[in-house]
């Protein structure tokens, strides 16, 4: 009896001893933060602007031009010590006029749901038209070879897996065949590939997406096509011979120069420490971008609205970021490390924003394996803090535009939000704002805020 009285002990103390570790005082605060973002409607505003009078956002595009102007004028509201732009060199790439995708079976013809992937060639004037060979994965076309491929259009249509809970799992599990995809056809002389959407929805709406070329291999078309014609195209194949016709005008672009758009307050004690907040300001063409990653944008400047409606004063340089060209090239990312690590400044911590607007679910925090550890058992002492917001800490990834800084050995943390809904909208015509709730849009904005806060109180030791 006593051993299960210990036991009891344990587990129902453990709560009350963790909860020793942080003050009233901040769990305090960190409602006044939520009671500010939530009774604020500039995020949802900003967004509104963002996605339905600017629109899709693809870099080197008028569209990201005219974004990047429109998160300065806001940065210039908002209080900075200081507001730039950083230039980086973006490539350019265009749609081109829409995709036809047409099957011909037997005596007729269906026009499929399509579009091009992003980097994708295009056809020739006259289009291409060949028989289709389906296939599970990259492996696959292997071991078809030369033979079960020369002359025809791969179809590749492996599902996301359903089964996994944390859909971004789902994503990474099956994205291979859409980035690589086009490449492996035409390592066996296979004239185009098309792809199953990156969705777990089963609709007709087809999902864009970044292509990758190898650089010794011939570059063929990528397209994408809806969960639905994938669907009936697989159907179809299992019956009889199928013939695809796929005309696509895209064209990659040279290159242009852009901008990441940055705001700095300078921090009254540690001004040479930063505490990084960011999300990629640049979208695909198709939509509006509103939750990837418009909403990761507009998180990052509700922090610095919100610090500034409290009437907090850091102590550390806060520093709000909008990447370029996320994307298709990661060109904003990779510029902004370069340029921190040349001026030897010192990141104590980036919070990146690029899951969507949804409700915040948890923290993932990463780092430099050298004091990663360390980082996060400073994080752990606040769990309690979130716990009533029903937010968890976990470590994992953190966000491709903070990714570069990793070498600086501070913490890199991503906002994860409930992303069952993210891929029904992700890299498609339908991510605008009616896709997008206010309220979840500025609960993630407070979470952000609140990390923000106890980050910069006590540091991370």
């Amino acid at each position: 009896m006593a051993k299960y009285f210990l036991i009891f002990l344990v587990v129902f103390t453990s709560p009350i001893l963790a909860q020793s570790t942080v003050s009233d005082d901040d769990a305090l605060y960190i409602k006044d933060i939520h009671n500010a973002t939530l009774t604020s409607n500039q995020a949802f505003d900003w967004l509104y602007h963002l996605s339905e009078n600017i629109g899709g956002r693809l870099a080197g595009s008028v569209a990201a031009e005219s974004a990047v102007e429109y998160t300065k004028s806001i940065m210039d509201t908002l209080g900075f010590t200081k507001v730039w732009k950083q230039p980086c060199e973006v490539v350019r790439w265009n749609r081109g006029e829409k995709e036809q995708v047409t099957v011909h079976i037997g005596k007729t013809f269906h026009e499929l749901n399509a579009l091009a992937l992003g980097n994708s060639i295009g056809t020739s004037e006259n289009g291409i038209y060949a028989d289709v060979v389906e296939v599970k994965s990259l492996e696959e076309v292997d071991k078809l070879g030369r033979e079960g491929v020369e002359g025809k259009i791969v179809f590749y249509n492996r599902p996301m897996d359903p089964t996994k809970i944390r859909t971004f799992n789902a994503y990474g599990g099956a994205v291979d065949q859409r980035v690589y995809g086009a490449s492996k056809a035409a390592e066996y002389g296979g004239l185009a590939s098309i792809v199953r959407s990156m969705t777990l929805a089963q609709d007709d709406v087809p999902h864009t997406g970044t292509l990758v070329y190898k650089e010794d291999q011939p570059k063929v078309p990528g397209l994408a096509i809806s969960t639905n014609d994938a669907n009936f195209l697989s159907a179809q194949l299992k019956e009889q011979p199928v013939k695809m016709y796929i005309k696509t005008s895209c064209t990659p672009g040279d290159t242009a120069q852009s901008y990441n758009v940055i705001g700095e307050i300078k921090g009254s004690e540690h001004p040479e420490k930063i505490i990084l907040v960011g999300g990629h300001l640049d979208s695909w063409d198709v939509g509006g971008g509103a939750h990837d990653d418009g909403s990761g944008c507009v998180h990052a400047l509700q922090v610095i609205q919100t610090l500034n409606e409290i009437g907090y004063r850091p102590r550390h340089t806060i520093r709000c970021v909008m990447f370029m060209n996320e994307e298709n090239g990661l060109a904003g990312g990779r510029t902004y490390a370069e340029v921190a690590n040349e001026k030897n400044e010192f990141h104590l911590a980036a919070i990146e924003s690029d899951s969507g607007g949804f409700v915040p679910r948890s923290f993932s925090f990463d780092g430099h394996a050298e004091n990663f550890n360390d980082f996060y058992a400073a994080v752990s002492k606040w769990t309690p803090l979130f716990e009533s917001y029903g937010i968890l800490f976990e470590t994992g990834g953190s966000g491709a535009d903070i990714g570069p800084l990793k070498n600086q050995k501070g913490l890199l943390a991503g906002l994860r939000t409930d992303s069952q809904k993210y891929f029904d909208y992700h890299h498609t015509d339908k991510d605008r704002i009616e896709a997008v709730n206010k309220r979840e849009l500025q609960l993630g904005a407070a979470a952000m805020t609140s990390l923000v806060y106890l980050i910069d109180k006590y540091g991370l030791e």
